[in-house]
């Protein structure tokens, strides 16, 4: 063969086009960052295995020894595990030996050790590889012991990844990074006091799920801090007035955007009350939708401070939800990227009144994939990844409320929605 030739084949052959971002501005959002694939990898790397904090699980998952939950930090599988003195460790859901999953259920306990399925080896309650089956070989018929590991093989440099813990108001965080700020600062004083608002007793679990969605992570991420649509598309929100634009209300972003909270506070609409029905925005505009069951709208002041809706977001993919009395912490599992799980662990207090739980218990049919509320949320992700599906050099406009990313005391903003992208810029470098 004629190399020279074949250097100029490669050198004329079309090279795949480097993606870059249109320009400096948040109000503006390439396609592409939702469909390419060396993208979604440089995300599993710089963001879910950087300095970021990951929810985990809550502490009532694991309140005794050897006490477990399995989850995904990213696409790292980890488990969550309370040790022997009450520490909460986290550390990667792979085997050392051939990188199997040590732990398969959901959760569990385990009194000292997890052992992998494949070939026994055993990990304590930190994640450090304790044993090895036929370590050391077995006996031959002469005597003579053969096989085994080799005799300088070290344990202590065979482990799974550990990542670092920290708590806060009885959620479990994990981070891969030593230079992942404390959580509290990490959050920031504004949303941490919104968190700190609902969060402010010991979390009962009443439930959860796993829902997939047809879309990447990020689209849904998005939708959580885009607090413009959801009395748009919400047709339950607007009707039984939940949460309309015109209500009192209005959104925290943290300083470097990566968190936010936005509200809504019940009080009369006043001279706004016909701007849905005057703009013939989507709603029940005649009065012909009604409940047989009012009482799934049966709530009661839980906070004192009359919000009656709160959706609340830590970078990358956290979301703690508060609609009415119907408590919920949504965490976003990147699966590739043109989809995604999210899961769903609705949650009430350990002082809860078996009235309060049944109220709970019937306002979770708000929230869900089949939700009066947010069933819409799991399609809109897909409609979006299908309508971009050629558009990569096209870009969304996010420009409602303005071009940065500050909190405002509006609701008719996307200011949350940059200061996603603000934070996702900063860490993915662009």
């Amino acid at each position: 063969m004629d190399i020279r030739h074949d250097e100029t084949i490669r050198e004329l052959r079309p090279q795949a086009p480097q993606h870059v971002w249109p320009d400096d501005s948040l109000a503006r959002v390439p396609y592409w960052v939702y469909r390419d694939e060396a993208n979604y990898q440089r995300e599993v790397e710089r963001l879910f295995c950087g300095a970021t904090w990951n929810f985990v699980c809550v502490e009532a998952d694991i309140p005794n020894k050897g006490d477990y939950r399995t989850n995904h930090v990213g696409a790292m599988p980890v488990i969550v595990v309370r040790g022997p003195d009450g520490e909460i460790n986290c550390f990667e859901n792979r085997c050392a030996h051939r990188g199997a999953l040590i732990a398969f259920d959901d959760g569990g306990n385990v009194q000292n050790n997890f052992k992998c399925i494949y070939h026994a080896w055993s990990y304590d309650l930190a994640g450090n590889l304790r044993g090895i089956a036929f370590e050391h070989g077995i006996n031959g018929p002469d005597g003579v012991m053969r096989g085994g590991m080799p005799k300088d093989f070290s344990r202590d440099q065979f482990s799974p990844r550990k990542l670092r813990t920290t708590t806060l108001g009885g959620l479990v965080f994990a981070t891969l990074s030593p230079d992942t700020p404390p959580i509290e600062d990490y959050i920031g004083s504004d949303v941490l006091g919104r968190l700190k608002r609902v969060l402010n007793r010991p979390i009962r679990v009443m439930g959860r799920f796993v829902q997939p969605l047809p879309n990447n992570w990020k689209l849904y991420v998005e939708n959580v801090k885009d607090t413009y649509h959801a009395s748009l598309l919400h047709t339950f929100l607007t009707t039984f007035r939940i949460t309309r634009l015109t209500q009192g209300g209005g959104v925290l972003v943290s300083p470097d955007g990566g968190s936010h909270s936005s509200y809504t506070i019940a009080i009369p609409e006043g001279t706004n009350a016909t701007a849905y029905k005057d703009q013939q925005i989507r709603t029940d505009q005649d009065g012909r939708f009604a409940l047989a069951d009012p009482s799934v709208l049966d709530s009661v002041e839980e906070f004192g401070d009359h919000i009656q809706l709160q959706i609340l977001s830590v970078f990358p993919s956290f979301v703690l939800q508060q609609i009415y009395n119907c408590l919920a912490v949504r965490q976003v599992v990147p699966r590739g990227p043109d989809k995604m799980d999210l899961v769903w662990t609705y949650f009430g207090f350990d002082d809860d009144t078996p009235e309060m739980n049944r109220r709970r218990l019937k306002q979770q049919n708000l929230v869900g994939p089949a939700g009066f509320v947010s069933m819409e949320d799991g399609c809109v992700g897909g409609f979006v990844q299908r309508g971009t599906a050629a558009a990569d050099d096209k870009v969304s406009v996010v420009e409602m409320g303005g071009s940065t990313a500050e909190s405002q005391a509006t609701r008719a903003t996307e200011a949350s929605v940059r200061g996603f992208w603000k934070a996702y810029r900063r860490h993915m470098g662009y």
